[in-house]
């Protein structure tokens, strides 16, 4: 038999004698043994569950009841325990938060929060089987779709989630902001395309995905909420502890009209959940904004944020941050020069877009753009593995070819035998970093080191030049201007070989998937006469 909450029964009550919304934000965890969504006899309720709902944490009582004053505009969520996992709600999403809204809140071009007749509500949470408890955990890590249309979405489905449609293996995915590219008519569309992997999906808010209408910051993620539910969360499993950050403040009227960094409510949320998060496994935050500043000249993150977040963080033992935002890749370890404190540096991140630059460039023969990101890097997405005791791997898979070798090769067609040796084999390692050797030889000799170099990818400079000399244009969007890479590799290549064809092999050490090679052919040819 079906057991209704008291709450609820006052709720219902009121509804009927005053025929008016009524604020509430109030109601029970129990444990939906059977997964049908009703609390029924025997399911008990679940004690010692936390929510959160912008400015207070409460836990579930003994009956696990919980309760919060209610504030129109707030968004409430519940911090999902690693013992049990979140039922689905119709959009295929997570189902872990509630908005309350009893009035109309302000008008915004793409709806924001609808007005509701109440937000009280209950929380079925599902048992987890003890044969998953102590396995890896392993996560899709999405950075930027940026879907601009209903082209663009297409292009996201066929690029990167249908090919990983039914044999992925991942447990959890993440989407680090930049959902949609200020078009929010399109969250339905490409929420249903993310779910269709069909592994809990959490969604991080991005500069492009802001009520740009709204007045003030505080407003500017109402339509966001209302589709993918709270922008500043928890999520507990059994390797990991998942926190995902909105750091996009909204500044209207200035130019760019956001800055990277954290709310008040956001650091008041920290401050209290942070002290009961176990220290025994990884400490995962994923955001939109890299902590770290590209350019030193420029503050694209608050220092005096990041300074406080850091030092809440510090006796963390085993931390990773995850950051989109460039439409690059590169790895950055903080330390005192960025305010890290910790006993060892804190590694970031920054994961490279799966729209890549923009979904620009020549389509191919299944009509995709070639989207390859300015460093060089081909777009497509991250793997994050999660074993006990906070300890992880990461690797950066291109759309379309999970096989690749993570290396990408450019070098000269053909050279004069004898000629001086001012030409380079250009390696571009997408996961490398300072710490990365990269070695290569020549027709089966000696290895020898590449240097690392701060410059364009030669590869991309070539598309650059090529659509330059186009007499029509050959994509929606051509290409971006190549840039400096942060993982580029050089090595000169010999010219005093025998006329012909000579292979050239490269390889480098990845940290997490071990020694990885590749190769490809030039040629000598004798000057013409």
């Amino acid at each position: 038999m079906r057991r209704i909450p008291f709450l609820l029964i006052l709720l219902l009550a009121a509804t009927a004698a005053h025929a008016r919304p009524v604020p509430c934000s109030s109601g029970i965890v129990w444990e939906d043994s059977n997964a049908n969504g009703l609390m029924e006899t025997g399911e008990p309720p679940l004690a010692g569950v936390r929510l959160f709902d912008g400015e207070r944490l409460v836990t579930t009582d003994a009956a696990g009841q919980f309760a919060f004053p209610a504030v129109d505009g707030r968004t409430v969520f519940l911090i999902k325990p690693a013992s049990h996992a979140l039922p689905i709600r119709a959009d295929g999403s997570p189902d872990f938060w509630f908005n309350i809204q009893g009035q109309p809140g302000p008008t915004l071009k793409y709806g924001g929060i609808p007005k509701q007749l109440s937000s009280c509500r209950n929380f079925g949470l599902l048992p987890i089987a003890r044969a998953v408890a102590g396995q890896p955990l392993q996560a899709l890590i999405f950075a930027d779709p940026q879907v601009k249309s209903l082209h663009d979405v297409g292009y996201y489905r066929g690029d990167i989630v249908a090919p990983l449609m039914g044999d992925h293996g991942a447990n959890i995915g993440i989407t680090l902001g930049d959902v949609v590219d200020d078009d929010l008519s399109l969250y339905p569309e490409i929420l249903s395309t993310t779910v269709a992997l069909g592994i809990p999906w959490l969604h991080i808010p991005g500069n492009h995905d802001l009520d740009l209408d709204a007045a003030d910051d505080a407003d500017s993620l109402r339509t966001y909420r209302r589709h993918f539910g709270p922008d500043t969360y928890a999520r507990e499993e059994g390797q990991a502890t998942f926190i995902a950050l909105d750091n996009v403040i909204y500044c209207p009227g200035q130019n760019p009209a956001y800055i990277g960094g954290l709310r008040k409510d956001q650091f008041e949320f920290l401050q209290s959940y942070l002290p009961t998060v176990r220290k025994d496994r990884l400490l995962v935050l994923g955001m939109h904004i890299p902590l770290f500043n590209p350019l030193a000249d420029v503050e694209a993150f608050r220092a005096g944020d990041r300074e406080r977040l850091f030092a809440l963080l510090q006796d963390f033992p085993h931390l990773l941050v995850l950051s989109g935002h460039s439409h690059t890749q590169r790895h950055w370890y903080h330390d005192e020069s960025t305010g890290w404190r910790g006993a060892t540096p804190l590694h970031e991140y920054n994961v490279g877009a799966a729209s890549g630059a923009f979904w620009s460039g020549v389509k191919d023969q299944a009509g995709i753009p070639a989207a390859t990101m300015a460093d060089g890097t081909p777009n497509g997405y991250a793997r994050l593995r999660i074993e006990d005791g906070g300890r992880y791997s990461l690797a950066w898979y291109v759309a379309r070819d999970p096989d690749a070798s993570g290396i990408g090769l450019h070098l000269p067609r053909v050279l004069r035998k004898g000629a001086y040796p001012a030409w380079g084999v250009y390696a571009n390692v997408y996961m490398g970093d300072e710490r990365t050797r990269v070695e290569y030889r020549v027709d089966g000799g000696e290895w020898k080191s590449m240097s690392k170099v701060l410059q364009a990818d030669p590869a991309l400079l070539a598309e650059n030049m090529r659509d330059d000399l186009a007499s029509e244009l050959r994509g929606y969007d051509r290409s971006p201007e190549a840039k400096p890479s942060q993982h580029l590799w050089r090595g000169a290549l010999p010219t005093d070989l025998p006329v012909g064809e000579h292979r050239v092999e490269v390889k480098t050490s990845d940290r997490w998937r071990g020694e990885i090679k590749t190769s490809a052919m030039y040629r000598l040819d004798a000057a013409p006469g």
